[in-house]
């Protein structure tokens, strides 16, 4: 059996399932770019290109390996014998031997090479994604390749599949990488603008260091210097100290023995008196005067010697004095540092408030420019006293207007206004559903007039009687149905004149903080557990300031008064705690030292709340809000919201809520007992965020690290 040398093929007929491309062009990345035509249009051109330039069909299936175009076939046959005979060595040696002429490229290969190098000629090196380019023609004809090798097409779609989804990803991974690697840049560049700047420090820090440096060195030597002159004035001063020692020394023991031989002397007797007489007469004249000679020279030089110590130490001070005098100095050197000390903080504290008395006077004088504005531009304070025959005689007018403010007395005079210009009889509204049950009346009604006071007596009794009732009867009863009956038992057949009448006056004072919320939860606009909560807040912050007051005096400190608010409510911020603080001190006049908290929780002659108490409500909502907002937010996205959501969405903005109080949120969302919640519905999520803003609705824990 023979291997031929050129196989003919029957000619190539394109499907529509060969016209289709291998890969769709967006398997190609985003950065693919089409030269021309689509993939698929370009592989048709170069089949066609081919085909044209083919001979009817013809396909060349002979290896590319030969350069040569001239073919000397050589054919020799083997069959299955010779194998056998001569082994497969042998015979892969004949078959080598059968290829050994020289052979030619296939006609295929040589138009597709011719192909290839036209479109890369016609490419333009200096255009933009050049390289694409490029690989969209080798693209084109490796396809043209895979379609005619139909036996391995297969394998060679898949590598070619492969090799593209691997350049698509690779594409991917550098188009995210490139905002990475400008941002690197960018943070490379303020590092070295920021290591220059250190380095810039360090080189000003290490010149003022050296400099610092040097005069610390010259300082060192000028005392090193000044202790070598000292230590070798002390080390002269004690040799000349030990040699007058040992002078005096001598002097001292030889002025012992000159006393001592006086005093022998002196207590001799006659006798012995006259036997020295006779020794002596005995004795040579000679040798005395040579002892006197010599007794005389010594003396002259032991007075030569005396006189010149007392020249040379007559100024010299004793040890012990000197000890006790260098004592002193360095007490007295230490007592003048501690002075120039002293004087130099008292220096600079003198300065600072030089500069302090500098800026008062500026101060001062812009406060002085200030008031002088005012003075032009403000209008005189109202002669009240004009209003006296308005409200009644001066005597009415004293009662009313004694120690009160200015907008207090204008308040004052507003209600008298109105109540006189208020009817004098209310037509009743009659028993529709739509009128509250409490102003179901009909005809005339008179006006009984109440002040504002009568009204927050009113409301505050309410309120604690309908309490007291719901804990006995262990349900919340219904606020206007519970006023109707407080007052046809507090005024029987006039129930009806004071039900209008409170109506009309507290709609006059819907400005007052407890007026306007009795009326939204008489309305129904608000749940009543807001009053109530208001009530608890006062009530645990005074509990909590009783405790505090230890020595039970009525007074606290400052620092006491902040502790105790602190621990009233743990879960306020320090700014908060101290706007409650400043604004205590400010309502009782108290800028330093102790406070009067007592007075701090006294409400005016109208039942209204001061300063302090209505910034602590005015806090307390603010924080209710912010709680809501924060669930809002937790729930954002959803239209509708059911039992368990809810549920989850306390629980994320508050982890330490306890099952009671998450239990009653919820309850007031869904309008539910707690009994009913597993059946209830759900609701909308804006529905349910508007009742919990209506009711008393607050965090128990703190918030969690990524809501603070």
């Amino acid at each position: 059996m023979s291997i031929p040398v050129e196989t003919r093929l029957p000619p190539l007929i394109l499907s529509k399932r060969q016209r289709s491309p291998t890969m769709h062009p967006h398997d190609y990345g985003r950065d693919y770019v089409p030269i021309q035509q689509s993939n698929a249009h370009g592989y048709l051109t170069v089949l066609r290109k081919l085909r044209d330039g083919g001979a009817n069909g013809f396909l060349s299936t002979w290896p590319a390996h030969v350069t040569s175009q001239t073919v000397h076939p050589r054919r020799r046959s083997f069959n299955t014998k010779d194998i056998k005979n001569h082994g497969s060595e042998k015979c892969f040696g004949r078959c080598s031997d059968e290829f050994s002429g020289q052979v030619g490229k296939p006609r295929f290969l040589m138009q597709l090479e011719d192909y290839l190098k036209r479109e890369l000629q016609t490419l333009d090196l200096q255009q933009p994604k050049v390289q694409e380019r490029r690989l969209q023609t080798y693209r084109e004809v490796f396809d043209c390749f895979i379609e005619d090798f139909k036996t391995y097409k297969p394998l060679l779609t898949a590598i070619k599949n492969e090799y593209e989804a691997t350049l698509a990803y690779m594409r991917d991974q550098i188009r995210e990488l490139e905002p990475l690697r400008t941002q690197l840049v960018l943070v490379s560049e303020q590092c070295e603008r920021r290591i220059l700047a250190l380095r810039e420090e360090e080189r000003a820090e290490m010149k003022a260091m050296k400099e610092n440096k040097k005069r610390l060195h010259r300082i060192i030597e000028d005392m090193r210097e000044k202790q070598s002159a000292l230590e070798a004035q002390v080390c002269r001063l004690q040799k000349d100290l030990a040699a007058q020692y040992l002078a005096y020394r001598d002097e001292y023991d030889a002025r012992k023995l000159l006393i001592a031989n006086i005093s022998s002397m002196s207590y001799a007797t006659e006798e012995e008196a006259d036997d020295d007489m006779q020794v002596a007469e005995s004795e040579d004249p000679v040798k005395l005067k040579l002892a006197l000679k010599v007794c005389r020279e010594d003396l002259t030089k032991a007075q030569v010697e005396l006189n010149r110590l007392r020249a040379e130490y007559g100024d010299v001070v004793p040890r012990r004095d000197w000890e006790s005098l260098d004592r002193c100095h360095q007490e007295n050197v230490q007592k003048l540092e501690t002075l120039q000390t002293d004087f130099d903080q008292m220096k600079t504290e003198y300065n600072t408030l030089l500069e302090v008395h500098k800026q008062v006077l500026l101060e001062r004088d812009s406060f002085q420019a200030e008031l002088e504005v005012f003075q032009g531009s403000s209008t005189p304070r109202p002669d009240w006293e004009c209003c006296a025959d308005i409200l009644g005689g001066s005597e009415r007018w004293k009662e009313l207007f004694e120690g009160q403010s200015s907008q207090q007395r204008l308040m004052v005079l507003l209600e008298n206004l109105a109540e006189k210009a208020s009817k004098e009889f209310f037509q009743g509204r009659g028993t529709g559903s739509d009128v509250p049950v409490f102003l179901h009346y009909e005809g005339q009604l008179k006006n009984v007039r109440l002040k504002k006071a009568d009204v927050v007596r009113i409301i505050k009794e309410v309120m604690k009687e309908k309490d007291a009732a719901d804990e006995e009867l262990g349900m919340c009863s219904d606020l206007p149905e519970f006023l109707h009956k407080y007052l046809e038992r507090q005024h029987g057949d006039h129930a009806g004149d004071w039900a209008y009448s409170l109506m009309e006056t507290i709609h006059r004072h819907l400005k007052d903080e407890l007026i306007s919320l009795f009326n939204d939860i008489l309305s129904g606009e608000v749940d009543e557990s807001l009053y109530h909560g208001q009530i608890h807040l006062v009530t645990h912050l005074l509990k909590m300031v009783v405790q505090s007051d230890t020595a039970e005096s009525g007074i606290l400190s400052v620092s006491e008064f902040r502790e105790a608010l602190r621990k009233a409510f743990p879960l306020k911020n320090e700014n908060d705690l101290g706007e409650l603080v400043n604004t205590a001190q400010a309502e009782l006049d108290n800028t330093e030292g102790s406070l009067v908290y007592q007075k701090l929780f006294i409400e005016d002659s109208d039942g209204k709340n001061r300063g302090f108490l209505s910034l602590l409500k005015k806090q307390a909502t603010a924080e209710r809000h912010h709680y809501i907002n924060q669930l809002k937010t937790q729930l954002e996205g959803k239209r509708e919201v059911d039992v368990a959501e809810l549920r989850t969405g306390f629980k994320a903005i508050d982890p330490s809520i306890d099952s009671k109080a998450l239990d009653n949120h919820v309850c007031f969302a869904f309008m539910a007992k707690i009994e009913n919640l597993n059946q209830a519905q759900p609701i909308d999520t804006e529905i349910a965020l508007q009742r919990l803003l209506a009711a008393d609705v607050n965090r128990v824990g703190p918030p969690p690290s990524h809501l603070n």
